[in-house]
């Protein structure tokens, strides 16, 4: 019978990733971002609907999370061009830290009056969903014709504010448990959090590029296990000295992805799939965490929606539209931005901390949070291409992917591959060398 079970289980593992990466195709044709099919999919499998797995461990899908948004967040910086990010750094940077402290502000404004909960409960739940979601961002702007320093500012800003919004969700969770807590030692934490996060990733970034090219490995496919483990490092290294692990793990990857590497089209490649696979992962479990009979009560519906309103309508354009003004973007390029502030997987994992510290109403406060995700993620999600061409914010066609073959190790040969796309009108005047 424990076979038997196993095998179950191992079936449906299999059933769910065969699934995950065939919704990703009709996720692209149907315009619904592939992210939230993988979430309808754990609640599918859950107890409430078919009943074939019962899944209610908040501290496992905390860790689960916590992973897939350590390897998402590196893939990211590893695919990442610094001569994109560079002269859009300062107002992502902004956007990361001054945005998610307005959209915080004002999300928990609402909450206060709607749930009817205290100011720091309210700050709190504001604080959960005051980030973008980097695998939701990545995700559904990867391949859009969107104007480049659009996609360089979103994508900066999701990778960079995570850390802002997991460092006040602690805040608030401490502030509830020790109502004590002065400022001063606020401020000290954030301070310490950021700048370990900066510095540890810089520094282990460097490392790890330096390790990469000047190790001598077997097999080619172990550099891609050697970045995995890299990765995860300097998360632990990061967040174990009292630093922001997930900022270093950006910055890290940023570091090692805009240098030369050996097997860099393997690494690349290993982690743009690893990726994937981590946010199938992350999203069915987040599904299978909820159960659909607790979304499906009115007093909660409405409640949700008039604060899905609030945090998408009011306080991301407001957070936009202020942190921002002293940047070069027209009004329809902050209009783009504040639609595309996508809310994911990272504010789901932020709600099962209040629910591990034991804090009253979580199970609410996780509701919630999921019914919001839902709903940006449907409605903005789904539109971002749509909102972009109504507000002439298209760049040039993207080109199509570039399928190249890693002829030979770098490291080994003194030679480099290059790859480039011939236009059309470029065809007849190109000439073998």
């Amino acid at each position: 019978m424990e076979n038997i079970s196993t095998d179950f289980n191992i079936l449906l593992v299999g059933i769910f990733l065969l699934c995950g990466a065939i919704m990703t195709k009709f996720s692209a044709r149907a315009g619904i971002p592939a992210l939230i099919l993988f979430m309808f999919l754990g609640m599918f499998l859950g107890s409430d609907i078919t009943g074939l797995i019962y899944f209610s461990n908040e501290k496992i899908a905390q860790l689960v999370g916590i992973v897939a948004l350590i390897l998402i967040l590196f893939e990211g910086g590893l695919q990442t061009q610094w001569k994109h990010v560079r002269p859009v750094l300062k107002g992502s940077i902004v956007l990361a830290t001054l945005g998610v402290v307005l959209t915080t502000s004002i999300v928990a404004i609402a909450a206060r009056y709607v749930l009817g909960i205290g100011w720091v409960e309210a700050f709190l739940l504001g604080s959960i969903v005051g980030s973008t979601d980097a695998a939701a961002v990545f995700s559904v702007l990867s391949g859009k014709n969107i104007k480049q320093k659009l996609t360089s500012t979103l994508e900066a800003e999701s990778g960079t504010n995570d850390p802002m919004a997991m460092f006040l969700t602690i805040i608030f969770i401490e502030w509830i448990l020790m109502p004590d807590l002065s400022v001063w030692s606020i401020v000290g934490m954030f301070i310490m959090q950021m700048g370990l996060g900066l510095v540890f990733g810089f520094g282990l970034g460097y490392i790890a590029s330096k390790t990469i090219n000047k190790i001598k490995l077997d097999a080619s496919g172990l550099y891609a296990v050697l970045s995995v483990g890299f990765a995860i490092f300097i998360y632990s290294l990061t967040a174990v000295l009292g630093g922001s692990g997930l900022l270093a793990v950006y910055i890290a990857a940023l570091v090692i992805g805009n240098r030369e590497l050996t097997q860099s089209h393997s690494i690349l490649s290993f982690h743009e799939g690893f990726a994937w696979l981590m946010q199938i992962t992350m999203f069915v479990i987040l599904g299978l965490l909820v159960f659909p009979s607790d979304l499906a009560q009115w007093d909660l519906i409405w409640k949700g929606l008039i604060l899905s309103f609030v945090l998408i309508v009011i306080a991301r354009p407001v957070a936009v539209f202020v942190s921002t003004i002293f940047f070069p973007y027209t009004v329809k390029e902050k209009l783009f931005m504040s639609w595309a502030g996508l809310r994911g997987a990272v504010p789901i994992v932020l709600a099962t901390f209040p629910m591990i510290a034991g804090i009253d109403n979580s199970t609410l406060y996780f509701n919630i949070v999921f019914f919001i995700v839902l709903s940006s993620t449907l409605l903005q999600g789904s539109t971002i291409p749509l909102v972009a061409k109504l507000l002439g914010l298209n760049g040039p066609p993207v080109p199509k992917r570039i399928h190249s073959l890693e002829l030979v190790s770098m490291d080994r040969a003194n030679a480099e591959m290059l790859e480039f796309e011939v236009s059309e009108s470029e065809k007849g005047r190109v000439r073998c060398l």
